[in-house]
């Protein structure tokens, strides 16, 4: 008989752990509903992001909250692959709609494929996260699946006002935005689908059609805005292998965050005329000078300490997102076996995770 493996330590080593284990579950059951009969450049391609190498984050946070609320986490994995495929959805779509060229390491669909075969992708993807939504009737029953449906529905509505709002302000060149803006953007864009959505599956499926599914509302809401900080932060800081996408790729777009709206609010009049003037025009329009703005705009939010800013407003949301999740977790059962015990431990480990990646 093998000895049993050593439970990890706590902290990022158990929230490494327990998402690796949980990605290879998702990913293992997502491919499995990959249609093997496909057109050109279709099923094959919406199994392209899955099998990247990823955290597999939502999809472990759905299976996660199951587990630590006394549900046994093999009912949950349809609603996490659910997640995972709405979610890789997103980011095709994404990537479309902000010209980026890598993805996780790699050409993004729209670089490989063009945009026509991405867009196409997408939906496909979707499609295939509302089959899974579907299947839920048969695995749950009908009264829990009506309860996910509604769940999918109100994440799709939130990210897709969150995502609108994004565009509205780059389209529009929005440039009186206040932190109150971009946090209500966080919490549609990001906090919903990446926090809320899984926690509250998760949930529901632990405890029934019955259950109060906003426990952890304020917990995902806190912590996906700093998790977008993070993300934001990391564009502009990470190191390029590590971070998977282009470097300074939002200064390029013209994406509203806390750092540059923090650089809006600071800048002299003359600065703040040239940065407007940079966020005036699209990335095609910009021409070969446009790396000299995008320099000195990094060199502009550093005089102006809006990344120092910007980890402050994440930390103060990790803390919060902390005393939360403790408060909610105190209300579960006792753990019934070692993947509840972890799941539990994983929930509270997390907050200081998500800001510690990347460093």
């Amino acid at each position: 008989m093998t000895a049993p493996a050593a439970a990890p330590a706590l902290g990022a080593p158990l929230v490494e752990h327990v998402l690796a284990r949980y990605r290879e579950r998702t990913v293992a059951e997502l491919l499995r509903h990959i249609p093997e009969q496909s057109p050109p450049y279709l099923y094959e391609l919406a199994a392209d992001y899955p099998t990247r190498p990823c955290k597999g984050l939502r999809a472990a946070l759905c299976l996660a909250t199951c587990a630590a609320f006394g549900g046994r986490s093999e009912r949950a994995l349809n609603p996490a692959v659910t997640v995972e495929l709405f979610h890789n959805a997103f980011l095709v779509h994404d990537d479309i709609q902000d010209g980026s060229e890598l993805r996780r390491g790699a050409p993004t669909l729209p670089a490989r494929y063009g945009v026509e075969v991405a867009l196409n992708v997408g939906n496909a993807t979707n499609l295939l996260g509302l089959r899974r939504v579907m299947a839920n009737r048969r695995g749950l029953g009908g009264e829990l699946a009506w309860r996910l449906f509604e769940e999918t529905e109100l994440m799709c509505r939130q990210s897709l006002e969150g995502q609108a709002l994004e565009i509205a302000w780059i389209r529009d060149n929005a440039c009186a935005l206040t932190g109150t803006d971009y946090y209500r953007m966080c919490l549609k864009k990001t906090s919903w689908y990446t926090f809320l959505y899984p926690c509250r599956s998760g949930l529901l499926v632990a405890e029934g059609a019955g259950a109060d599914a906003d426990r952890l509302d304020r917990f995902g809401w806190y912590l996906g805005a700093a998790f977008q900080i993070q993300d934001d932060v990391l564009n502009l800081t990470g190191e390029a292998e590590e971070y998977g996408k282009e470097i300074a790729g939002d200064l390029w777009e013209g994406k509203r965050t806390l750092m540059l709206i923090r650089l809006l609010e600071r800048a002299t009049p003359a600065e703040r005329a040239r940065v407007v003037r940079h966020l005036s025009l699209t990335r095609a329009q910009r021409g070969p000078g446009a790396a000299e703005e995008v320099a000195w705009l990094l060199e502009r939010m550093t005089a102006y300490d809006c990344v120092a800013h910007a980890r402050e407003a994440a930390a103060g949301l990790v803390s919060a997102a902390g005393r939360e999740v403790s408060a909610v977790l105190a209300t579960a059962p006792e753990p019934a076996d070692e993947e509840a015990a972890q799941a539990l431990a994983f929930l509270a480990a997390l907050p200081d995770f998500v800001v510690a990646r990347g460093r």
